[in-house]
C-alpha cells in the first residue's frame, strides 16, 4: 500500500471526524449518523495501516481519533455490579473451562512429578542427607515439629493473609511470565512440586505421611488447582507466541492476554478461599477426616462451578475476553 496516496485519499474524512468531535453544540441527527460512519471507516483505516504500512506518527494520530470517536459514540461506560456478576458467572468460569486442555494435563503431570520426587527422596537416605543434617530432618518431621507447627505459628487471620498474598503472587507470575515462551512457568511449577515432594519424602521416611497429607490436603487441593490453572493459562499464552493459529500474533496475544488478566482476578478470589482454609481450618482442632472433607468439598465446588457454569457460558459464545465494544477496532485483511 502506498501510504502517501492512502493518506491523501482519506485525510478529508479524518479531518471531518475531528471537526465533528470538536463541536461544542449538540449534533443534529444527520451529523450523528455521519460521526458513526466516519468512526467506523477511520477504525478500518487504522487497522489497515497497522497491518500493511505501520507509520508510528500516523498510527498515533488515528488511534487518538478513533478512541475519541468511540467515546463519543458509545459514551463513558462505568463498571456496575452487573459486570461483576457476569464476570463471576460467565467470564471467569468460561476462561477456566476453555483452558482446561492446558491446566488439566499440567495438574496431572505436576502431581506425578511431586509423587516421584517424594518417592525418590523418601527411599534414598543419601538424598535426604543432601537436604539437611539428621538432627534438622528430625526436627522437621517429629510430632510437634516444624511441619506441624508451621500452620499454627502465627495468628490465623495474618497467616491466611500471608498465604493468600504469596499464592496470588505465584499465580500472577505464571500468568505474566507465560508469554516468555513457557519456560518461566515450567520453572515455577517445578519449584512448587519440589517443595511438596520434599515434604512427602521426608515425612514418609519418618512414617508420618498420613500426618503430612492431613495437613496439606484441606487447603492444598484448591490452592494447587488454582496454581495449575494459572500455570496452564500461562503455558497457553506462551504457546500463542509460538503458534498464534489463524490470528495475527498481535491479535492472538491481545485476546489471550485479556483473558489471562481476568483469570488473575478470578484466581485471586479462589486463592482467598484456600488461604482462609489454610489459616483457619488446617491448624484447627478438627479431626483429620473433617479437615480433609472441607478441602474436598471446596475443590469439588470449584470444579463443578467451572464445568457447569463454564461449559454453559462457552456454549453461549463466552470466551473470557472483554466485550467487543471494549476491544481495539480491527478488520480482517488478506495476506
Amino acid at each position: 500500500m502506498d501510504l502517501d496516496v492512502f493518506v491523501s485519499a482519506h485525510r478529508a474524512e479524518w479531518d471531518r471526524l475531528d471537526a465533528l468531535l470538536r463541536r461544542q453544540r449538540r449534533l443534529s441527527g444527520a451529523e450523528a449518523d455521519e460521526l458513526v460512519a466516519l468512526y467506523q471507516r477511520t477504525a478500518t483505516h487504522l487497522s489497515q495501516i497497522r497491518s500493511t504500512a505501520p507509520d508510528p506518527q500516523l498510527i498515533g494520530r488515528l488511534t487518538q481519533l478513533v478512541a475519541r470517536a468511540r467515546s463519543a459514540v458509545t459514551g463513558t461506560r462505568r463498571a456496575s455490579w452487573r459486570d461483576v456478576t457476569r464476570f463471576l458467572t460467565h467470564g471467569f468460569p468460561a476462561a477456566v473451562y476453555r483452558s482446561r486442555h492446558w491446566w488439566v494435563p499440567t495438574a496431572v503431570l505436576s502431581t506425578l512429578v511431586a509423587v516421584l520426587l517424594g518417592w525418590w527422596i523418601g527411599t534414598h537416605p543419601e538424598v535426604q542427607a543432601g537436604i539437611g543434617a539428621p538432627a534438622e530432618l528430625r526436627e522437621l518431621t517429629r510430632p510437634g515439629g516444624e511441619y506441624e507447627t508451621y500452620y499454627s505459628s502465627n495468628p490465623a487471620a495474618s497467616f491466611a493473609a500471608q498465604v493468600w498474598t504469596n499464592n496470588a503472587q505465584a499465580a500472577a507470575l505464571c500468568l505474566i511470565l507465560g508469554a516468555f515462551l513457557c519456560l518461566p512457568v515450567v520453572w515455577i511449577l517445578f519449584q512448587n512440586m519440589l517443595n511438596i515432594g520434599v515434604g512427602i519424602g521426608l515425612m514418609s521416611s519418618a512414617d508420618r505421611l498420613d500426618v503430612f497429607l492431613g495437613l496439606i490436603l484441606p487447603h492444598g487441593l484448591l490452592e494447587l488447582t488454582a496454581v495449575f490453572v494459572a500455570a496452564g493459562t500461562g503455558l497457553r499464552l506462551g504457546w500463542t507466541v509460538i503458534d498464534p493459529g489463524p490470528r495475527t500474533r498481535r491479535a492472538a496475544l491481545a485476546e489471550e492476554g485479556r483473558a489471562a488478566l481476568g483469570m488473575a482476578i478470578g484466581l485471586a478470589l479462589v486463592l482467598f478461599v484456600s488461604g482462609a482454609i489454610e489459616g483457619f481450618v488446617t491448624p484447627s482442632g478438627l479431626p483429620t477426616w473433617a479437615r480433609v472433607t472441607i478441602g474436598v468439598v471446596a475443590e469439588a465446588a470449584f470444579l463443578a462451578y467451572v464445568w457447569v457454569l463454564g461449559r454453559r457460558a462457552v456454549a453461549e459464545g463466552e470466551t473470557g475476553d472483554v466485550d467487543s465494544a471494549e476491544r481495539s477496532a480491527s478488520v480482517p485483511l488478506a495476506a
